[in-house]
């Protein structure tokens, strides 16, 4: 059984210890050590990381290893390392503080969180998960966003109030006596973690002394999931950066927009708006344009047409509007060699099918539609396209235009 540092003291950075065992699994090494205060994966935390360094160190100096996870298994925590550490060694141990602090911070702000919803709305904390962007909790029951800041503003009092956290360990027959959440029925030796005023808990992990250390709650989504609810939150450090990303992407937003950044959605909804009106009437313009343009096409006979900066919608409306004049089959291009040429071609009251596949297989081409009206894109360069048609039987007209 390795001696568990962590849990006889949660702020213990380093430590000194023996390897007990050390064998290569896959692309890893599993490292135990007779102590530890790596803390190992479980209850929804991470397990630790951080280096493991010979305190015996030779002539080319002290030999380190990184700490990539740490598991327990079977009473022994297992360190998985990227290089091997000779059996009996004795070495010294450093937690990366920062990433632990961080799981002491988040773990804790979500038990306030998850306890005092039970206490409020009965409902059950169904699945936890500490991810690199979000904490995540899946409840039993529906919430709203308002009801959660709510909860969120009940958070943060519990963590300006800096209680002192409760943590003990009782046995099967005196945590009988105590109310507490816990997911599963437990028996054996209980660990009882208590935030006054906001929850008490069974959990096996690692939280912070006071809650004044978590320093923040932020709650950011929920989330419909299965018969309940996901919630996203993070607290502390965490909330804090993400917070300062998210106010600086609102002054860029204020200062493009042009609103105070208490402003800025409606200021986007304003710029939106005025896109969509410049899209109407930029469309309203085409329109006007693919009709002037099929006028002046009248009774030509088979053409085809290169438009610039068009998407396959606009080749579809101008082709549409040109074959109804022109007298015969007409086809409208627009692309690049590299991207490619979207095609519409039609015929008024026509058959296409025919041609259409033979410039298919021609020029590497994939499409189709009605008999009279066909789409789709070809990859070949533009010279090649108006010398299908110039040396295709049709007398066709080849045109080039700007929009």
């Amino acid at each position: 059984m390795t001696e568990k540092i962590y849990y006889e003291d949660t702020y213990c950075r380093e430590f000194d210890a023996a390897v007990v065992s050390c064998e290569k699994v896959r692309e890893r090494y599993e490292i135990v050590l007779d102590r530890t205060a790596f803390y190992p994966e479980g209850g929804g935390q991470p397990g630790d990381r951080g280096i493991i360094e010979n305190a015996e160190p030779g002539q080319d100096g002290p030999k380190k290893v990184r700490i990539l996870d740490t598991h327990e298994k079977d009473g022994q925590i297992r360190h998985y390392a990227d290089q091997p550490l000779k059996e009996g060694t004795k070495v010294h141990g450093r937690i990366d503080w920062q990433y632990r602090f961080d799981m002491m911070q988040n773990h804790s702000g979500e038990h306030i969180v998850s306890g005092l919803i039970h206490k409020k709305y009965g409902y059950e904390n169904v699945g936890f998960h500490m991810g690199s962007d979000f904490i995540t909790i899946d409840l039993s029951g529906e919430l709203t966003m308002d009801q959660l800041r709510e909860i969120e503003d009940e958070a943060n009092q519990i963590i300006w109030n800096d209680c002192v956290t409760d943590i003990k360990v009782y046995d099967e027959e005196a945590v009988k006596s105590i109310e507490y959440r816990s997911k599963k029925e437990l028996h054996g030796q209980v660990r009882i973690v208590t935030f006054p005023g906001a929850d008490v808990c069974a959990c096996c992990g690692t939280h912070v002394a006071r809650t004044g250390e978590i320093g923040l709650i932020r709650i950011y989504s929920c989330v419909r999931f299965h018969s309940g609810v996901r919630v996203e939150l993070l607290c502390g450090r965490r909330a804090l950066e993400y917070d300062r990303i998210l106010c600086e992407q609102n002054q860029k937003v204020s200062m493009d927009v042009s609103a105070k950044p208490f402003e800025t959605a409606a200021g986007v909804e304003k710029v939106i708006e005025t896109g969509k009106n410049a899209v109407f009437q930029y469309m309203e313009l085409q329109r006007m344009i693919d009709r002037e343009r099929a006028h002046n096409l009248t009774g030509v006979g088979n053409l085809a047409v290169f438009i610039e900066g068009k998407n396959m919608d606009a080749v579809g409306k101008s082709a549409a509007e040109i074959m109804e004049n022109c007298g015969g089959i007409c086809a409208v291009f627009s692309g690049t060699a590299k991207a490619g040429f979207c095609y519409a071609i039609g015929q008024k009251d026509g058959d296409c099918r025919e041609f259409v596949k033979e410039m298919n297989q021609t020029l590497n081409g994939r499409g189709g539609g009605k008999p009279f009206f066909a789409q789709g894109k070809i990859q070949a360069e533009k010279r090649e396209i108006k010398e299908f048609f110039r040396t295709h039987k049709g007398n066709w007209l080849i045109f080039e235009m700007p929009y």
